[in-house]
């Protein structure tokens, strides 16, 4: 490490920070990830009315899947303050319990042909849990390497919580393959899929045992002093919407068309695939594979962030993944495995070229006090408009119009909102979290000499 560096951990130490936040990610991720595929597969036939569309019962299979994109921006607002205030390491632990039970109580719900509307009600309830512990959950984890990190190389070290996702999606995608592999359609329905969501308690208590062996990061525990000698400054998402409403803006505007892309390409192509006829566990292993490609691509993007910057790479993701439908989709309609898989890939490769620098970009946009509610604020309210709707908004436009174009020019508007964010952001490349924290101070300071 240099001696510019704000890193404070050695290389062993930064390295057990990460798996401890890689941990409890793979875990909270493959929660909510379980619930998308579970959408998709199961909820429209056990827990909502038929209408003989079958359509229509995925369709609310997603708004429910929805709810709890709604809830991560409290979840983030929530357990920003709780963060900021109390730590990185207890607000992970408490989220990680959160998401686990409720996940665990979805696999115990009666259907809706056994207790009749309280199956989506409740459905819907422990799916709004779930949300808000993630919405607390994505900040922490990330933050806590980010502020362990050298300078020099926080683009790759925080790239790892990022990794931890598709780790996660990975692995309720095989859970739910080898179940809806080795059992009947009937007994799949009928309990397969409830499997799935009781193993989570197994890797609840693996993640949270790791987690609660980490340490707070200096720059935090410097900043919290700070923020209690001297009265006149706060926390709270209120300080930091005051202080930093253009890095809250582009935060939100960079992670529009990443997280539109995202579930488009993983769980909307399950639904997309399903019209085609393709089968149903072939879908789950080719997503398995590309989830794999995924994890990989994460952390060399990551890698070359650190070298060329955070713009160019981000600006390449908002281009390419504009292009990503106009030729997926007709990929997907060979039906052949080899051609599909590719195509899922190349749209998972695009979105690591955003996705990957997510947690240095927005770490460097706010100062320590505040950055907890800062990255959660920017990163969870965007995806209620745009991860939440994403298959809604796709599906429906299937439903309607029978075709895919709708849907390309949706992701396209998407992308062209995540280039003008990309395009005006600052690149920050090698600064020092210490400097965003002086920086900070020095304009606090300024406002309370010109008052």
């Amino acid at each position: 490490m240099s001696a510019t560096s704000s890193a404070h951990t050695n290389q062993t130490g930064l390295k057990r920070i990460v798996s401890a936040s890689m941990a409890g990610t793979v875990v909270e991720w493959y929660d909510f990830f379980l619930y998308a595929s579970a959408a998709a597969l199961v909820f429209g036939t056990q827990f909502f009315p038929q209408t003989g569309n079958a359509l229509d019962g995925i369709i609310a299979g997603f708004v429910t899947y929805a709810v709890g994109f709604v809830a991560r921006p409290l979840g983030g607002i929530v357990f920003g303050q709780i963060g900021d205030r109390l730590g990185r390491k207890f607000t992970l632990q408490l989220t990680i319990i959160m998401i686990g039970v409720a996940t665990v109580l979805m696999g115990c719900l009666p259907t809706i042909h056994q207790i009749g509307y309280w199956a989506p009600a409740l459905l819907v309830i422990l799916r709004f849990i779930q949300g808000l512990a993630l919405g607390g959950e994505w900040g922490g984890a990330v933050l806590l390497v980010a502020e362990h990190s050298p300078n020099e190389s926080r683009g790759f070290w925080s790239s790892w919580p990022q990794a931890a996702v598709p780790l996660g999606n990975l692995l309720a995608t095989v859970v739910l393959f080898i179940m809806r592999s080795t059992l009947s359609q009937e007994a799949f329905l009928a309990w397969g899929w409830r499997v799935a969501f009781w193993l989570s308690a197994v890797v609840v208590v693996v993640g949270y045992m790791i987690r609660k062996h980490v340490q707070e990061a200096p720059i935090f525990e410097q900043a919290k002093a700070e923020v209690e000698q001297t009265k006149s400054i706060s926390y709270g998402v209120g300080e930091v919407i005051k202080k930093y409403p253009r890095g809250i803006l582009t935060a939100m505007g960079l992670r529009f068309a990443e997280n539109i892309l995202y579930y488009i390409v993983v769980s909307f192509s399950i639904v997309y695939l399903g019209t085609l006829k393709v089968d149903t566990a072939a879908i789950l292993g080719l997503l398995a594979i590309a989830h794999v490609c995924h994890f990989i691509f994460v952390p060399i993007v990551g890698y070359f962030a650190d070298k060329v910057g955070r713009k160019p790479l981000y600006i390449a993701g908002a281009v390419l993944g504009a292009t990503w439908g106009f030729f997926a989709f007709p990929m997907f309609d060979t039906k052949e495995p080899i051609v599909i898989l590719l195509a899922i890939i190349i749209g998972l490769a695009f979105h690591a070229l955003m996705y990957a620098g997510q947690p240095a970009i927005m770490a460097e946009m706010f100062p320590t006090r505040m950055r907890y509610s800062g990255v959660s604020l920017g990163y969870q309210v965007t995806s209620i408009v745009a991860g939440s709707l994403a298959p809604i908004i796709a599906t429906t436009i299937l439903k309607n119009t029978g075709g895919y174009f709708g849907i390309n020019m949706y992701l396209l508007a998407a992308c062209v909102i995540t280039l003008i964010a990309a395009l005006t952001m600052r690149e920050t490349k090698g600064k020092s979290l210490h400097e965003v924290d002086a920086e900070e101070r020095a304009a606090r300071e300024g406002d309370a000499v010109t008052a």
